[in-house]
This record gives C-alpha cells, structure tokens and sequence, in this order.
C-alpha cells in the first residue's frame, strides 16, 4: 500500500542571490500586523533552493517547492521561473 500523494507547499519570491553553484537564494515578504500596535510590518524569509541547470537570474520572480533535505540548508527546488528580472 503506498501512501497518498501530497501537495507539496510552494513560494513565490525574488532571486536574490546566484553566487553558489546549483542553488539560488529566494526570497519571499509577507506582511503581518503588530500585535499590540496594529501596523503591518513587512517581514522577509530567505529560502535556499535548488537550480540544477542554472537558469534563474537575479531578480527573476520564481516559483519554488518543497522538497526532500538536499543539504544542510536546502529544502527547497526551483518549479518555475515566473517573471524575468530587469536587464534581461
């Protein structure tokens, strides 16, 4: 009996970063409200994912998805480029 498939959570964010080889640093901003003041505050995660073929650029909108521990850091595996960045 095999188990069922699950639908794997996924981000949308900007590359930020391409200076390692096969992995790419995106990331994503939210925006969450103060507890006590009620101001929306801007908060940024970081996520580390994989590019095997090196195809995003920095500032490229991409897609990224859950994926098995590839390294100590990454968790993560391009899906698909969205937008290309400026300059491109």
């Amino acid at each position: 009996m095999s188990t069922p498939s699950r639908k794997r959570k996924s981000v949308i964010g900007q590359v930020t970063s391409t200076a390692m080889q096969k992995t790419i640093a995106v990331t994503s901003e939210t925006f969450v409200q103060h507890p006590k003041y009620k101001k929306f505050v801007r908060r940024a995660t970081v996520y580390k994912a994989h590019d095997e073929q090196g195809d995003a650029k920095l500032g490229d909108t991409v897609r990224i998805e859950e994926t098995r521990p590839l390294s100590k850091t990454k968790r993560w595996r391009l899906a698909d480029i969205i937008t290309r960045g400026p300059g491109q």
